[in-house]
């Protein structure tokens, strides 16, 4: 049992390598209470102790018919963090299975979050209150109790018998770490440093606490002491070209090679090669001749292949290769460093018919890996030596952003003089395109769908990320759209990470002419609420089809959507654009609000189809 507060949980796993702990206990909050206004409450307080809920192996998941619940943030400078809604128009559209919003939702789970503070919000109150009338929507569905519960995201399966009765056991995943400081800061105080002998240590929780693992050629609990691991014990994990010549060292191995052999004698190595200088010895006239020739050529090509790795050597050290490393290993960043062979490889020299695009970044080049995979391929800009670290930071982050409606930065190359980036190759090109330059509109349900996908994916980047990334430079043509016509927010050239204390980064004012939010024009001041007003240009976009600056007559809104849905879209563009920031609601909230307009649409039409 571990005791959190006045709680009692049961212990279920450890992992000390990858740091969390496996509970059940008291994990589901239930609210009964159907009230107009929201109720509020703090459910689990972690505060005090060594854990976190655990961002990447936990869901945030809701159970009603009549839930909006917003996870809360203790500190007063950020209202919300994350939440979802979960509604029923009426009894005949509850399912089984995945959490689709309907009975129940989910929600990926702030990073670092120590506080489960609850805000529940009844959305039939929300709809009286608004328009004085719940139309077609069923009232029975909302006699169901709320229940909210964060729970490891592999263990939960929503079923419709799950609204009416109690949920116990479910299993929560929670990280921990040592606090006293980063690794640097632990080690200036060796009384109380607990990384052990043959350890590595893991600065983690935004450089406040860390964690501790065995070094490579090691084993065991790094908080007692790991021990050398013999490799020549097992030949299949460690092999060696001659299997009696394997040769163990103190956090490694050495394999040898059999007299008139020369190199390192690994099957995954070098190997063993015939000594050239005895053939040299053996031979003489004609032949000797010969070897030469080929040792000149063979010393003039390894001389090239030298030069063009110092090269690259050289390109990878100034653009920050060792330092992204160093990041890599410490934050297990899942990011792929390749070298500027294998992108060459992939787009065919860098071939005009691989060409994908062109833009102010520069061109975008289709490849495809040895492993089949289709990406993308761009030039990062050129890297100020005053700003390597920064770069580095940047690029580690990105790369743990892991959202369906963000582009995936797979990887990235620093052996050329500007950095190439890697990114998954989306295929339907821009939204732009959509809107404005096909003969084939868009319905108001695949844009309605798109802006709550969109705003979905800008408020996971404003929240749930370790640092904060404002995009900078959100519009239509840095929306893509996959096989499915799914939206994929892109382009993160001018983005900026932010640290949760902070409330704006001053900078110099970059954006696209239309988008760019004028607080941020006049005071170069970067909020997330940038973001805010630059998404609100893209709704009305999204509303009306028409770009952002253009002339003549503004042609009528499609019948399609509905004059009441159109007013409450519309509504929540202006309350976007308004011209000071701190008036514009937060990415979370304009998020949430379009998923409840969205499935509020799609129940109707539900219940109009069954009448």
């Amino acid at each position: 049992m571990i005791s959190l507060g006045r709680k009692q949980y049961r212990v279920l796993g450890i992992s000390l390598l990858q740091g969390y702990v496996r509970v059940t206990g008291h994990t589901v909050y239930t609210q009964c209470q159907q009230n107009a206004g929201p109720v509020t409450t703090n459910f689990i307080d972690l505060r005090g102790t060594p854990f976190t809920f655990s961002h990447t192996l936990n869901k945030f998941t809701v159970v009603g018919c009549d839930s909006m619940a917003m996870i809360q943030s203790p500190d007063v400078t950020s209202r919300y963090r994350g939440g979802c809604v979960s509604f029923c128009a009426s009894e005949g559209s509850i399912t089984s299975g995945a959490c689709s919003g309907v009975g129940c939702c989910q929600a990926s789970v702030p990073e670092e979050l120590k506080v489960l503070k609850l805000e529940f919000t009844s959305i039939r109150s929300q709809l009286l209150q608004s328009s004085g009338s719940l139309g077609n929507i069923s009232k029975s569905s909302s006699a169901w109790c709320s229940k909210a519960f964060i729970v490891d995201q592999g263990s939960y399966v929503f079923s419709r018998d799950h609204l009416d009765r109690n949920l116990t056991n479910l299993p929560m995943v929670l990280d921990w770490s040592i606090s006293g400081g980063n690794c640097s800061e632990a080690r200036s105080a060796p009384q109380t440093y607990m990384c052990k002998e043959n350890t590595d240590c893991y600065t983690v929780a935004n450089n406040t606490a860390y964690r501790c693992n065995c070094s490579e050629g090691f084993t065991g609990n790094p908080y007692l002491g790991c021990q050398d691991i013999d490799e020549c014990k097992d030949k299949n994990k460690y092999p060696c070209m001659h299997r009696h010549k394997c040769i163990n060292t103190v956090g490694g191995f050495n394999c040898a090679c059999p007299m008139g052999m020369t190199g390192d004698g690994k099957k995954q190595g070098t190997g063993c090669k015939r000594d050239t200088t005895l053939l040299i010895a053996a031979g003489g006239g004609l032949p000797l001749l010969l070897v030469l020739l080929m040792l000149g050529f063979w010393t003039h090509w390894l001389f090239t292949k030298r030069k063009l790795a110092k090269i690259r050597q050289k390109y990878f050290l100034q653009n920050g290769g060792m330092l992204l490393k160093q990041q890599m290993f410490s934050q297990r960043a899942p990011l792929r460093i390749f070298t500027s062979s294998e992108l060459e490889k992939a787009t065919n020299r860098f071939s005009d018919d691989n060409i994908a695009g062109r833009g102010g970044f520069g061109t975008v080049y289709k490849g495809i890996l040895s492993d089949q995979m289709v990406v993308a391929i761009k030039k990062a800009q050129r890297v100020d030596q005053s700003q390597v670290e920064q770069f580095v930071n940047e690029m580690v982050i990105l790369s743990q952003v892991n959202h369906e409606n963000v582009v995936q930065l797979v990887g990235c190359c620093l052996e050329s003089e500007v950095p190439l980036l890697v990114y998954e190759f989306i295929t339907n090109g821009a939204l732009f395109h959509h809107l404005h330059n096909t003969s084939a509109p868009m319905s108001w349900k695949e844009r309605l769908r798109i802006a709550v996908e969109t705003a979905t994916a800008l408020a996971y980047l404003h929240m749930a990320t370790e640092m904060p990334i404002i995009h900078r430079d959100v519009k239509s043509s840095n929306i893509l759209l996959d096989e499915s016509f799914t939206a994929k927010v892109s382009d993160f050239g001018a983005s900026r990470p932010m640290a949760h204390n902070q409330t704006h980064v001053t900078t110099l004012v970059q954006g696209t002419l239309g988008y760019m939010d004028p607080e941020y024009f006049q005071t170069s001041q970067l909020t997330e609420r940038s973001d805010v007003y630059s998404f609100g240009v893209v709704l009305i976009e999204l509303l009306t089809r028409q770009k952002p600056i253009f002339g003549g007559k503004m042609d009528e809104v499609d019948e399609e959507a509905g004059a009441r849905h159109v007013k409450t879209v519309a509504q929540l563009a202006l309350r976007c654009l308004r011209l000071k920031g701190e008036e514009r609601p937060r990415m979370v909230e304009v998020a949430v609000e379009l998923e409840a307009l969205r499935r509020l649409m799609k129940q109707h039409c539900i219940v109009n189809s069954e009448e």
